[in-house]
C-alpha cells in the first residue's frame, strides 16, 4: 500500500485550484441555488404573475393561456423591467470580479446594492416599518441603510398588494358583463342555460376588440417606471 501511494502520479500544477477560484465557485453555486427565490422575491415576477392569473380567472377561460405561457411571459417581462438594474450589477460587480480587482464576496455585496435600490423604490413604507419592528432592527437614518433581510420581504408584500389591486380592477368590467348576462337570461326564463356559456364568449370578444393584452402589459410596464 505504501508503495502504491509513493508511486501514485501527482496532479500537474495547472490543474490545481486557487483559493480565490474556490470561493468564486462557492458564491456562483450559492447564487444559482438561490436563483428561483431571487426571481420570486426580488423582481416584479410576482406582481406580473398574480395579475395574469386574475385576468385569466376574470375571462373565465380556465386553463387558457396555460400556466407555462403565463410564467414565460412573466419571466420575459421581468427581464425587460430588470434590465437597467442587471446592467448596473454587471458594471459594479461582475466586471471587477472578472478583472480580479475584487473577490467573490465583495462582488456579491456590491451586486446586492442595485437590487436593494430597485426594491426600495417599490416597497411601501408600511411594509418596511413592519419588518424593521419585527426584526428589532435599529431605525435607519435613510432607507438605503436597511439590510436586505428587511427590504426583500417588505418588497414582496408590496408586490402582492399591488398585484391584487390591479387584479381587482381588471375583474370589475368582466364582473359587470357576468351580472348583466345572468340578469338577462334569468328574466327571459332561461334557467337551464348557465350564464357563463354566453358571458365567456362576450368577454373574450370584448378583450380582443380593445386589444386587451397590449393594454394590460403596457399598464404593467408603466407601473414600474
Amino acid at each position: 500500500m505504501l508503495f502504491l501511494f509513493a508511486t501514485a502520479p501527482t496532479l500537474p500544477t495547472s490543474l490545481t485550484v486557487k483559493g480565490d477560484n474556490i470561493w468564486t465557485i462557492v458564491v456562483l453555486m450559492l447564487v444559482l441555488t438561490m436563483l428561483p427565490a431571487i426571481i420570486l422575491c426580488m423582481t416584479p415576477f410576482v406582481r406580473l404573475l398574480v395579475v395574469f392569473h386574475f385576468l385569466r380567472q376574470a375571462l373565465g377561460t380556465q386553463t387558457t393561456p396555460s400556466n407555462q405561457t403565463l410564467i414565460g411571459l412573466s419571466l420575459f417581462l421581468t427581464f425587460f423591467i430588470m434590465q437597467p438594474a442587471l446592467i448596473n450589477i454587471q458594471q459594479v460587480a461582475v466586471v471587477p470580479l472578472q478583472a480580479g480587482k475584487i473577490d467573490a464576496w465583495k462582488a456579491l455585496d456590491l451586486g446586492a446594492t442595485p437590487m436593494r435600490d430597485f426594491m426600495l423604490k417599490y416597497a411601501r413604507e408600511k411594509d418596511l416599518a413592519l419588518f424593521v419592528e419585527v426584526s428589532k432592527t435599529p431605525r435607519p437614518r435613510n432607507p438605503q441603510d436597511l439590510p436586505l433581510r428587511v427590504v426583500a420581504p417588505a418588497y414582496l408584500l408590496s408586490e402582492l398588494k399591488a398585484g391584487f389591486q390591479i387584479g381587482a380592477v381588471l375583474f370589475l368590467p368582466f364582473l359587470v358583463i357576468d351580472m348583466v348576462v345572468a340578469s338577462i337570461t334569468t328574466s327571459m326564463g332561461m334557467m337551464q342555460l348557465p350564464p357563463v356559456v354566453i358571458s365567456t364568449p362576450l368577454k373574450i370578444l370584448l378583450f380582443v376588440l380593445v386589444d386587451g393584452w397590449n393594454l394590460v402589459v403596457g399598464s404593467l410596464l408603466k407601473s414600474f417606471q
